[in-house]
């Protein structure tokens, strides 16, 4: 078995360490000899029986976990030390076991990756995710002329020119990215590989729910580029034409913050729930929801996104509300009909959106279109196997040529 290192500073014991890093490793693991090194938050890090668990999870697979500790410092310094350190770690892997490939997840792990290729030749994957520096624009986090965003920038550039190949997780992200670097990109490897759901997990209800309609969102909601004015403009049009209707919120935020930003007039009263739930409760969870709601804002950063909270309601049979220019989400549910696309923040908008969602749901179709989607577009098993034939590609070429990084930004 070859071995390759999987990198990422997302934490295991994170949602998204339990739905988008170790189903996917647990596949690879038959064909590779896999190194995980993940960063824990310290909340994590201290549920001991969690960390035990997921520690025997890996085993079972084989997979050698080695969790590190998230510092949440902020500041230049703090963040120089946290990269120092993770080139390190990396290297020191490389080199004891001999890695043939390293997979960073997102942008930090692949400027690791690319410094250790430059020291090591091993080739690495930059699995973007979504277009991070636009994400931080888009959630007020960054401006564009600041010194940080340049510097993103340059790491954005520098990791697609010099990995072995790009994870993109939309078509729209790859289209963007090909006209901002025409020629740099004209002969990398773009594989697009969406954010799957483990989809013998998240299933259908065997039974019909009856009572009053459960308005679902799951996720978080005070990220920057959510759009919780939306949101709750659509809690208080649902809950008017809609008297009975009750709203859930599955989230790890603070409840009081998102009450007050969804509820502020406290109308909704008991009628709106807000918990936080494990993640191998999540699919009993939605499977207690009639839909799944989710509004993004708008920017560059959102053409990058495909939301893991789609492809889990997709796979429970649920038909989602969102808003366009965001990935191929629009694209997804106009292609399957499988939910109803708000185009703009008016009353007047969403309730043209409700009453469309009302016809929708007369469908009874509806529910296995959601499935039939979320097979055919956000299965884990397809995603694995791209993965698969990603690692199969790059290790065939490997070697064919060495990489060298311009002397400078103005190379670019």
């Amino acid at each position: 078995m070859h071995s390759t290192v999987y990198i990422t500073h997302t934490g295991l014991l994170e949602p998204l360490g339990q739905s988008q890093i170790l189903p996917y490793l647990r596949g690879l693991s038959r064909d590779y000899s896999i190194t995980l090194i993940t960063f824990e938050k310290n909340d994590d890090w201290l549920e001991n029986a969690r960390m035990q668990q997921a520690k025997e999870e890996c085993d079972c697979y084989g997979i050698r976990w080695l969790p590190q500790r998230f510092n949440l410092r902020s500041g230049f310094l703090a963040s120089a030390k946290r990269m120092l350190y993770t080139v390190w770690f990396l290297w020191r892997e490389v080199r004891i076991r001999e890695v043939k490939l390293i997979h960073a997840r997102s942008y930090i792990p692949a400027g690791a990756a690319l410094i250790v290729k430059i020291l090591t030749g091993t080739p690495f994957v930059f699995d973007m995710r979504a277009l991070w520096p636009e994400e931080l624009i888009t959630a007020g986090r960054l401006q564009r002329k600041s010194l940080i965003y340049r510097a993103l920038d340059a790491l954005e550039y520098y990791c697609l020119v010099h990995a072995a190949a790009v994870v993109s997780l939309t078509n729209a992200a790859k289209t963007y990215l090909k006209l901002k670097y025409p020629a740099e990109l004209e002969s990398q490897m773009i594989a697009i590989i969406p954010t799957c759901a483990d989809l013998d997990r998240f299933t259908p209800s065997l039974y019909r729910r009856s009572g009053p309609i459960v308005h679902g969102c799951i996720g978080t909601i005070l990220s920057g580029w959510f759009r919780s004015d939306w949101l709750e403009l659509w809690l208080s049009v649902a809950s008017q034409k809609d008297t009975s209707a009750r709203f859930e919120i599955v989230t790890r935020d603070d409840k009081d913050r998102i009450r007050i930003a969804l509820d502020p007039m406290k109308n909704l009263g008991d009628r709106l729930t807000i918990i936080s739930c494990l993640p191998q409760e999540m699919p009993d969870r939605l499977r207690g929801h009639d839909l799944a709601t989710m509004f993004y804002s708008d920017g560059l950063g959102n053409l990058g996104r495909s939301p893991t909270r789609m492809a889990e309601a997709l796979g429970c049979g649920l038909p989602i509300i969102t808003n366009e220019g965001v990935g191929d989400v629009g694209d997804i549910i106009r292609q399957y009909d499988v939910g109803v696309i708000v185009r703009n923040g008016s009353k007047a908008e969403m309730i043209n959106a409700f009453d469309a969602l009302e016809a929708l749901r007369s469908d009874p179709s509806l529910s296995k279109r959601c499935r039939k989607a979320a097979e055919e577009v956000f299965s884990l098993k397809g995603g694995t196997e791209a993965y698969r034939k990603l690692y199969a590609q790059i290790l065939a070429r490997s070697g064919d040529s060495a990489t060298h990084l311009p002397k400078s930004l103005n190379d670019k």
